[in-house]
């Protein structure tokens, strides 16, 4: 089960809402929050939540053991339950990578296992780790009643593609959380917002992408430079409403249950600077990363060396926890050539580039991002790199491309718009006119009221006529 889909929109979460406002207590509340989530998990296969369970189980305990005992036994308790639920992830994402590098070296297996990847189990992983880490800091008192420790963790608006929720961050909210009418509008509106960027401008998007990137390396090579490079625009704009979509649509229903996530986004392509574009992008992921490995390996603390070597550390990490293949490595490890570069060359001086250029590099640097993310095959990989500059000796361009451009412009330009914050921008401006202009008033508030409705409406007349419907984190 998917957010974009009708059964979850139109029967789930519509049942879920309804038993949240009906139940009389909060015991009540979360112990149905409980339930949906688990079916929610279960949905895909009751052997998933098994997996889950032990992980949160296992958490449990290494953390009350942590808060009762003293010293190096601490530290001894924290490392076997990181390794724990690391290696509950490392079977079931990584087994098959590894097994079938192995066999390329040696031979061996003849057979590579195929895994199937539990839903969500790198989002709750990452939190059961930073939840027993603050536990070890003192930052949290450990949970005593393992279903509330649960729900945390399987709480199902986030767990297919974030924000990475810290145990510190709802604790309050699991045991004493509120909703007001003013609360359930912003989170009809943020979640509705985030249904319509995935189902109207990221499937669309994709399907422009796939015209072009499909096939293999043969395929691929005879594709039309023009066509590459609307193909990796076209999944530029596709990855980041994606990703953002899920977090609209996560931070939505947590208001709507009386949950406050953080962002996870802040329009990354409007970065100024790769180090820019990483404060902006899967913020809950760079913040992850930062505060439990680059910081406890000493971050800027000893030196350039061992800084570039915590860096190194912290993006192979990046790339690999993104899937289980080397173009994922190899993702990471780019952001690093690009970042070291801004830190350890440009320094001060990064600022004296006009803001335009910066903006303009960032984005370019951007674009081949994602097309290295996108082909986890390196023949393809090279056929798309080598076909955007004609040096497959394909054409540079054809009709049916200029075609497809022009029967896409308001597509393209919707999406445009959609990765800037010109839309958030305007709502503000005529909120605040609306404070000094009766008229504005009248038609912001009719605004606020019918925009949901509207944005609903299209939404499942696109996921009803979209036979495209692709699973975009299913390497998550």
């Amino acid at each position: 089960m998917i957010f974009s889909s009708m059964v979850f929109v139109f029967l789930f979460f519509a049942l879920n809402i309804l038993v949240q406002n009906l139940c009389p207590s909060m015991k009540a509340k979360n112990i149905s929050q409980l339930v949906f989530s688990l079916i929610f998990y279960s949905w895909a296969g009751l052997g998933f939540t098994a997996i889950m369970l032990f992980d949160v189980f296992a958490c449990w305990g290494f953390a009350l053991r942590i808060e009762r005992s003293e010293g190096g036994k601490r530290k001894a308790l924290l490392a076997c339950c990181v390794g724990v639920v690391l290696a509950v992830l490392g079977v079931f994402k990584y087994a098959g990578f590894l097994l079938s590098n192995v066999r390329l070296l040696t031979g061996f297996p003849q057979v590579v296992p195929e895994i199937l990847l539990p839903v969500g189990i790198s989002f709750y992983t990452f939190q059961l780790i930073s939840y027993v880490a603050d536990v070890y800091r003192g930052d949290v008192p450990a949970q005593q009643k393992f279903w509330l420790l649960l729900l945390y963790a399987s709480l199902f608006h986030q767990c297919v593609a974030g924000p990475i929720v810290r145990y510190s961050s709802v604790e309050h909210d699991i045991l004493h959380r509120t909703t007001s009418p003013a609360q359930t509008s912003r989170g009809i509106s943020r979640f509705t917002v985030g249904l319509a960027k995935k189902a109207i401008l990221a499937n669309s998007c994709a399907a422009i992408a796939d015209t072009y990137f499909k096939g293999d390396a043969a395929a691929l090579a005879k594709q039309s430079a023009a066509g590459l490079w609307l193909a990796g625009l076209a999944f530029m704009l596709q990855i980041y409403l994606d990703f953002s979509a899920y977090s609209d649509m996560a931070i939505g229903m947590g208001l709507m249950c009386g949950f406050h996530y953080r962002e996870n986004f802040n329009y990354p392509y409007m970065a100024n600077s790769i180090t820019d574009f990483w404060r902006r992008w899967h913020i809950s992921l760079s913040s992850f990363f930062r505060d439990y490995v680059y910081i406890p390996l000493g971050g800027n603390r000893r030196g350039p060396a061992r800084q570039f070597f915590n860096l190194f550390v912290v993006w192979a990490l990046t790339g690999f926890w993104h899937g289980a293949s080397w173009n994922y490595v190899l993702w990471g490890l780019y952001f690093l050539l690009f970042l070291s570069f801004e830190k350890f060359v440009l320094g001060d001086n990064l600022e004296r580039i006009p803001s335009l250029l910066r903006r303009l590099a960032v984005l370019l640097v951007i674009y081949f991002c994602w097309i290295l993310f996108k082909f986890e095959d390196f023949p393809s990989l090279l056929a798309v790199l080598r076909g955007l500059f004609c040096l497959n000796g394909n054409a540079l361009t054809n009709l049916a491309v200029a075609l497809k451009l022009r029967s896409n412009y308001f597509l393209l330009l919707a999406a445009l718009i959609a990765v800037t914050p010109l839309g958030h921008n305007l709502r503000l401006a005529a909120r605040k006119s609306a404070e000094h202009s009766r008229v504005v008033f009248c038609l912001y508030s009719l605004w606020e009221v019918l925009h949901p409705a509207v944005l609903l409406v299209l939404a499942a007349m696109a996921l009803a006529g979209d036979s495209y419907n692709p699973f975009l984190y299913s390497n998550f």
